[in-house]
């Protein structure tokens, strides 16, 4: 892990031995766990923002572990899952891989095998949390830009030459290429190159 907010995993299993038993697992390496026996209890409480994962029991009192993670994922709440289950079965796994989680470990486990999926669920997390900062950053560079500044970005990721962009919005090659200086500089991007994977990030409409 390259980062230097506390990773955090996520424990459910309405099971108290197998709940405390991961924890003190989990803890052991030098994490921090937080446990819970439902979901619902999951969900009322706040997460810290550093890099996290779930370790999720299938077989849950008030709602499977299949269905909760259809749950968060109806929520737009990101988490890498493990499931963990006594009662797997091959669709089940399946299911659960196609939704988008990391690993689905069937009880008894080794406890390398639970602490290795850990691991890449978090570096998981952590990816996908830099992305997310890049994104935001992209954004508010984006933001910074005038309107013209704006317009003259989407035609020059387009592929368009100054000349042509300045036939397009009706003014001189001159100015044209003044706003697109501007537009390097506050969008710090290093070449064209650069500036058309910086739109494509901010999925932005050529022409726009």
């Amino acid at each position: 892990m390259k980062s230097a907010a506390v990773a955090t995993v996520f424990i459910i299993d309405d099971d108290r031995s197998m709940r405390q038993a991961i924890h003190d697992l989990v803890e052991s390496v030098g994490l921090r766990a937080e446990s819970f026996a439902t979901g619902e209890a999951f969900l009322g409480t706040r997460h810290t923002g550093g890099p996290s994962c779930l370790v999720l029991d299938v077989r849950l009192p008030q709602m499977s572990g299949l269905d909760f993670q259809r749950r968060l994922a109806e929520t737009n709440m990101q988490i890498p899952i493990i499931f963990i289950t006594a009662h797997g079965d091959i669709p089940m796994s399946v299911r659960a891989l196609k939704s988008g989680a990391v690993e689905f470990l069937t009880k008894p486990f080794r406890d390398q095998d639970l602490l290795d999926a850990i691991q890449q669920a978090l570096q998981r997390d952590q990816t996908a949390q830099e992305q997310q900062a890049e994104i935001h950053d992209l954004r508010e560079r984006h933001h910074a830009l005038t309107p013209r500044e704006r317009q003259v970005m989407a035609l020059v990721v387009s592929g368009m030459l100054n000349k042509q962009i300045a036939s397009e919005i009706g003014a001189s090659e001159a100015t044209v290429k003044i706003h697109r200086g501007n537009v390097m500089h506050k969008m710090q991007a290093g070449s064209v190159v650069d500036l058309v994977r910086m739109a494509d990030k901010l999925k932005l409409s050529p022409r726009k």
